[in-house]
Parts: structure tokens; sequence; C-alpha cells
């Protein structure tokens, strides 16, 4: 059972907002700033530094990776809301539950970013050797 590393949330989720935040594209159908940076990378990187410090194998690592991205995207998503660039009368009220579903599918880099970041980090003994064959 994969454990909740509070401290590589922490750092996974001020990654993905900043990132977030910089590009825009953290969130689709907006753009602000560097539109180069999508969200797909913006989780990827925010779920690797997750995944990196939680160490531990792979599921751990793509738990923390989701947990730190899901957050990170939400606040992301506040802010563009409250800003102004997303909620725009009903036109932005569909945008903004289409934008709720993305979150859901912001996950998915997170994962992937969060096991990389796990098999890069690889803190215990155990984890470094190498599996005998027979």
């Amino acid at each position: 059972m994969a454990e909740l590393n509070w401290r590589a949330i922490g750092l996974g989720f001020v990654v993905t907002l900043v990132l977030g935040l910089l590009s825009g594209n953290s969130i689709p159908l907006t753009d602000l700033t560097l539109p180069v940076i999508g969200w797909g990378l913006t989780g990827i990187v925010g779920g690797l530094a997750a995944g990196y410090v939680a160490g531990r194998g792979m599921g751990n690592g793509a738990v923390n990776g989701i947990v730190a991205t899901t957050i990170g995207a939400i606040l992301v998503y506040a802010v563009l809301a409250v800003f102004g660039t997303v909620l725009f009368g009903f036109v932005g009220f569909t945008v903004a539950l289409v934008g709720l579903l993305y979150l859901g599918l912001y996950a998915i880099p997170g994962a992937v970013g969060g096991a990389v970041g796990a098999m890069l980090n690889r803190s215990s003994p155990a984890d470094r050797t190498q599996p005998a064959g027979r």
C-alpha cells in the first residue's frame, strides 16, 4: 500500500503551481504566457519531483505524483478563474465544467512523472540491488 509523503506532495504541488501559472497551459483552453509548456509536461515535472522525494517504489511515487499534481492543478485553476481568464458567463461556466474533467485527466501525467521520479530515486539498499536470476 502506498503511503502519502506530505513533504513530497508539497514539493510536487509547488512545482506544479509555479509551472502552471507560468505556462498558462496547465488548464486547457487558456494561453497566458508560455504556450510551449503544456499541461501534460507540467504534470510530468510536478509528479517527477513528488515521486523523486517520496521514493520507495513506483506505486508510491505514482500516488504521491497524482496527489501533488491534482492539488496543484486545482489551485492553478482557481487562480485562473478568479482572474477571469476562464469564467465568462454561461460559456465560462461550461469551460469551467470541462476544466474539472481535465483535472481528473491531470492525474495521468502526474502518475507517470511520479513513477519515473521514484525509479530515479532508489532510496533503500534493497531497491538498488539487481534481481538475481536462477
